[in-house]
């Protein structure tokens, strides 16, 4: 056996295989060779700690799942929310509510409050024909002047002048009507930036729901009642325009001789013969005192949403033929669902009517 001439630990040694050969050296390793960092708390150097390394890129992911969540929930939140307050969505949604001025949240609920909130949205309406000069009331459904209202207010009107609650006074025009449904709809002169009222849901009314009214009867322009929904789809039948000349609405002081506008409600006759040429439709019934000129005011719920079209009132005393000064409200007042008035809309605005 050769002896090895190089000096001791001059080179590494090997192990020997089984025939007592110097063996050559193994093939090379392939661990993982970790990498050596200096060590922060010493000299010399020390691998980093592996749990460290481990942990490290897991945090960092759920971080930006977090992330990514707080993105995505933000979005919906975004979209619901904009799905909720928009108008014409809420509307498609089936609430059928047209924007305008309602109760505030601390108001809602109080009388008070609804008067506050919609009392700028209701006008008095005054219209002059051959037959005299009434008074009725109106609601304001756009900023820059359109006024719905009942047929009879206006029917045959040669002048209408209309008062807002600050005592503003508009000449107006009338664009539509449908006698068979009692509506008009007439538009003011040269105005802008008006308070406007808020089409509620009639649907959704119940009997006992507490209610508004707010017209101008006999005159007192802003008159505010309140009372409840006494009953639901009344059929009331009134008389239409232009027949035999009692076109003018129920319950309004006429001066030049001019008879109430008569209707009918369970079978009997008010404020005079309905005549041959009359329509009848489904009201709400409300014990909230009509007046004589409450024709085309507001019925309003809680919430400040117009939920009717005053319309007609029972009066014993103006059936027995006494005059209207001397009529007064016995809690039986009659109003046109708003569902009906924004079915039409689209009618009385293109001019077209019954």
């Amino acid at each position: 056996m050769t002896e090895s001439q190089r000096p001791s630990g001059e080179y590494p040694m090997y192990p020997s295989y089984g025939n007592g050969e110097t063996a050559y050296p193994p093939p090379p390793s392939y661990q993982p060779v970790h990498p050596v960092f200096p060590d922060p708390m010493g000299p010399g150097v020390s691998e980093p700690p592996a749990p460290r390394r481990r942990v490290r890129k897991p945090v960092a992911l759920l971080a930006a799942v977090a992330i990514a969540a707080a993105i995505v929930g933000g979005g919906t939140a975004t979209v619901i929310g904009r799905l909720t307050d928009d108008p014409a969505t809420t509307a498609a949604a089936g609430s059928g509510v047209v924007p305008g001025t309602t109760v505030s949240q601390s108001d809602k609920g109080t009388v008070a409050g609804v008067a506050k909130a919609l009392s700028p949205a209701i006008v008095e309406i005054g219209a002059t024909s051959t037959a005299g000069q009434s008074t009725g009331s109106g609601v304001v459904i756009t900023s820059d002047g359109e006024i719905v209202t009942n047929n009879h207010v206006i029917a045959d009107a040669s002048q209408i002048k209309v008062t807002l609650s600050t005592g503003k006074t508009y000449s107006a025009d009338v664009v539509g009507t449908d006698a068979d449904k009692d509506l008009a709809l007439i538009k003011l002169q040269g105005a802008s930036g008006l308070k406007t009222a808020t089409l509620g849901d009639s649907s959704q009314v119940a009997v006992g729901d507490e209610v508004v009214a707010i017209g101008s009867p006999e005159g007192l322009t802003g008159t505010v009642t309140s009372g409840i929904v006494s009953a639901l789809d009344r059929d009331v039948t009134v008389a239409k325009e232009g027949d035999n000349g009692q076109s003018r609405g129920q319950g309004q002081e006429q001066q030049g001789g001019g008879r109430q506008w008569p209707f009918e409600f369970g079978g009997q006759q008010f404020n005079g013969d309905t005549g041959e040429s009359t329509t009848t439709y489904k009201a709400l019934q409300t014990d909230a005192s009509l007046n004589p000129g409450n024709s085309g005011g507001a019925l309003i719920n809680m919430n400040g949403e117009i939920i009717g079209i005053n319309s007609a009132m029972y009066s014993a005393s103006s059936a027995a033929g006494q005059g209207s000064s001397s009529a007064g409200s016995v809690g039986l007042g009659f109003a046109i669902p708003v569902n009906t008035l924004k079915a039409d809309l689209d009618t009385l605005r293109a001019g077209n009517g019954s």
